[in-house]
């Protein structure tokens, strides 16, 4: 790597860590927002915080030899900023004295906003435990916090749990439209890459977590291009072709020579790591584009959890996601459905900052659903899920679903089925639960 490629790496990541400062400090002091109410007694059982207090600290680990997406011949330094979330050693008696974290960052217009968080901010960690890594990587665009309250809520619970800010990906470095093609180009080579990074990055590199952190039992929550980069990590192989990425806007000799650059596997590696054991597909990109080898997907074999809006138009439902779930191959294969829900089913609900335009305001809305509902609903799906297959605690796998519909009320008389396990009676409308390779029983005995 040249000298001059490394000073234009470090000189872009102190460009884009200036445009945040300078855009959060400018003006009038910001106020951190509580997005999140007071948990009601309806909210699933698993969605309540566990035992350990959480910690959250913010670290920088770089690659020091990726490829350039700028041309595809040179190497360079590649940082990426981590929010880190983790069981802390914080003592009923010691909170008074620790700071709550908050999380500042901007919206796709760079207005800037800071929001309340639960954990508190660099508390040391427990001194013992193994506890499994999880990584969060969100979509094009977006920033490492972007669904901060699962972070905190699955390292209460016994995680160590990673937000990766993308480089190249995020809100702040994609500020308009001529910013979108390096970008986009970036993201589709480096999202696997960056996951399988980290895995490697904290397996052998210390961090404030090393002493705790289980790398042999890993997992990956993927929202959109998240989930696009997760599919391949685990071996769900790329098939870009010179037309479809003319379809997406690259220019045509750019696009003749792009699939060579783009099509592999395992985020770069010859198979997939063994030490993933379950990944999370919160509406991931690429089914309606055919992006992702059938072959290779069929042979699948890590536990799948896919997360839909059945109207998602951004990475389509029947030929988009429910593809992707159906091609997957894995025996522990499953598909949770929003009903009538679009594509923002894994961020935080929307900051007060993006309300004052339409554009701004898609990146976090949904017209049907409370996105607090939705936030919920995945924090207990998640949390059986990821507790059957990565800690293997069968207890957990009961709560995945055993009926299709969530729907009780069968429509006469006064007459319901069980609610789903950890769901409260009639508090599950709007959710279909999908397992590939079993039968889901859609009728149970009725009760008064």
């Amino acid at each position: 790597m040249s000298k001059i490629t490394t000073i234009r790496s470090a000189t872009k990541w102190l460009r884009t860590t200036a445009l945040i400062g300078a855009t959060l400090a400018s003006g009038i002091a910001l106020s951190a927002e509580q997005l999140y109410t007071d948990q009601p007694p309806v909210t699933p059982e698993l969605a309540f915080s566990g035992r350990h207090t959480v910690g959250v600290t913010t670290i920088t680990a770089t690659d020091p030899k990726r490829l350039n997406t700028a041309n595809f011949i040179t190497r360079m330094e590649r940082p990426l900023v981590l929010e880190v979330w983790y069981p802390a050693a914080v003592s009923i008696t010691e909170k008074p004295n620790q700071t709550l974290a908050t999380y500042r960052d901007v919206t796709r217009l760079l207005k800037p906003f800071e929001l309340q968080g639960q954990a508190y901010r660099d508390a040391p960690a427990v001194a013992e435990g193994d506890f499994p890594l999880i990584l969060l990587s969100h979509g094009f665009t977006g920033y490492r916090t972007q669904m901060f309250y699962l972070g905190e809520h699955l390292a209460s619970h016994g995680y160590v749990v990673v937000g990766i800010g993308h480089t190249d990906s995020s809100n702040a470095e994609v500020p308009n439209a001529d910013a979108r093609p390096a970008g986009f180009i970036s993201t589709l080579y480096n999202r696997s890459r960056d996951q399988q990074f980290l895995l490697d990055y904290f397996t052998e590199q210390q961090t404030p977590v090393t002493a705790i952190v289980d790398t042999d039992n890993a997992a990956i929550i993927g929202h959109s291009m998240g989930g696009y980069g997760a599919i391949n990590t685990i071996g769900g192989c790329y098939t870009f072709t010179s037309e479809m990425l003319q379809g997406f806007g690259m220019p045509a000799a750019l696009a003749m020579v792009m699939p060579w650059a783009l099509n592999s596997c395992n985020g770069g590696r010859e198979q997939a790591d063994p030490r993933w054991k379950a990944v999370q597909l919160f509406a991931p990109w690429g089914g309606e584009n055919n992006v992702h080898d059938p072959a290779a997907m069929a042979k699948i074999t890590v536990p799948t959890f896919y997360f839909a809006g059945d109207q998602d138009n951004t990475s389509g439902y029947e030929k988009g996601i429910k593809r992707l779930y159906e091609q997957t191959g894995s025996k522990e294969n499953y598909l949770l459905v929003f009903e009538n829900a679009r594509h923002n089913i894994g961020p935080h609900p929307a900051p007060a900052a993006s309300f004052e335009t339409d554009f701004e305001l898609g990146h976090y809305v949904d017209p049907v659903w409370d996105i607090e509902t939705i936030n919920r609903v995945i924090e207990h799906m998640s949390l059986a899920f990821l507790d059957c297959h990565v800690k293997a605690d069968p207890a957990r796998c009961d709560y995945l679903p055993a009926i299709e519909n969530a729907q009780q009320y069968k429509g006469e008389n006064r007459q319901y089925r069980d609610p789903w396990k950890g769901f409260k009676h009639l508090w599950g409308s709007g959710l279909k639960f999908y397992r590939q390779n079993a039968a889901l029983n859609d009728e149970q005995p009725e009760q008064d």
